[in-house]
């Protein structure tokens, strides 16, 4: 009988260390990480604090309040009084949580390092290639970088366990046949990311590109490993695969440059004194915000019968203020024509040719009926 209250009182003691150990452990990582991130947090609050310490409270503070905890206690793992079943169980929890963790701090790590190389850009500038395409190749990469991460996370977790182990040696005898079937059953997947290192790479597309797809006008706002988002100018997003930009033929105003010229077309009559309209254009750019002084032309581009067609070119920096530029010049061009030369506005001449016989007999019968 007191070998039995003993037994159970040892393992009353085991119990209660193992868990003063643990919350011990936890407790210890959790001042660490205040601790660490205290000191480094009054720092970022001063006005001349560096990016790299601002950027690593942001990111790392919430991933640390898990990693150190678990970290501590893994150290104070080997002073757990349990036997060789249910400590190996606690092992397996410890070290399982310590890899999440871990990954999570390297996902936040990259978005760090994404910080460091962005402070000196900014995507909303003019002439914004070089940025854009930055933008582009980083954010493909960080999507890269981070899938690696947690795949290698995933895979270390599994194949800590003996069981995993046996099954990923049984798959790796087949792994030829298995390749074959996955290969066929993921092509589209598997094309999709080559393609998305295309574009990331030779760029036919960047972010904030302005496009022209299938029929509709707008910028590109994302770019992800299957699929591009365009954001189109009244607010709906066109969703493509990367394959379309691979395979189909499209616009990119914006490939090399975010100058364009804009076109507007107004029908005339014949009467038209084209000159008056040139001087007229000018004057309407000259002195317009929008217009970047390179262009500016007003010539007759064709003649139909009943109407003469005059084309004026005008320069913007860019597709938004070309368009804006466009409506303003057509507006006031209409104007300029309805004040000044309203006899030229397009009209519809017709000519009645009278039957002279037709004519007297008409008169003779009015004269008779007098």
């Amino acid at each position: 009988m007191k070998d039995m209250s003993w037994e159970i009182s040892f393992q009353w003691r085991e119990i209660l260390t193992t868990l003063g150990i643990l919350a011990g452990g936890l407790a210890g990582g959790l001042v660490l990480k205040y601790l660490f991130f205290g000191v480094l947090n009054r720092y970022a609050k001063r006005p001349d604090s560096p990016l790299l310490i601002r950027s690593i409270v942001r990111h790392l503070s919430q991933p640390s309040a898990f990693f150190f905890p678990v970290l501590v206690l893994s150290f104070m793992l080997p002073l757990v009084p349990l036997t060789a079943r249910p400590f190996e169980v606690l092992r397996r929890v410890v070290e399982t949580s310590l890899i999440a963790s871990f990954a999570w701090g390297l996902v936040k790590t990259v978005n760090v390092i994404e910080d460091l190389v962005l402070q000196h850009y900014r995507l909303d500038e003019e002439n914004n290639f070089r940025v854009r395409k930055l933008f582009t190749q980083l954010q493909f990469v960080r999507k890269v970088v981070v899938s690696l991460i947690v795949f290698v996370a995933v895979a270390l977790v599994l194949m800590s366990f003996a069981t995993v182990r046996k099954i990923g040696t049984g798959l790796l005898t087949s792994a030829g046949i298995a390749s074959v079937i996955v290969g066929f059953a993921a092509q589209r997947s598997i094309g999709n990311l080559l393609a998305g290192f295309q574009l990331a790479f030779t760029q036919p597309i960047r972010l904030d590109d302005v496009l022209v797809v299938e029929g509709e006008w707008g910028k590109v706002e994302e770019i992800t490993f299957t699929y591009v988002v365009v954001r189109i100018w009244d607010e709906r997003r066109l969703v493509l695969p990367l394959t379309y930009f691979i395979e189909k033929p499209f616009q990119n105003w914006t490939r090399n440059t975010s100058q364009l010229i804009g076109t507007v077309f107004v029908y005339t009559d014949y009467s038209i004194p084209v000159d008056a309209v040139r001087a007229e254009l000018k004057n309407i750019v000259e002195n317009h915000p929008l217009w970047d002084k390179r262009v500016c032309v007003l010539q007759v581009t064709d003649s139909k019968e009943r109407t003469m067609e005059l084309r004026a070119l005008v320069s913007a920096a860019d597709a938004s203020r070309a368009f804006d530029l466009r409506c303003h010049v057509r507006e006031k061009l209409v104007a300029f024509i309805q004040q000044n030369y309203p006899e030229s506005l397009p009209k519809t001449r017709s000519v009645v040719d009278t039957d002279e016989r037709l004519l007297s007999a008409t008169s003779g019968i009015s004269g008779e009926t007098v």
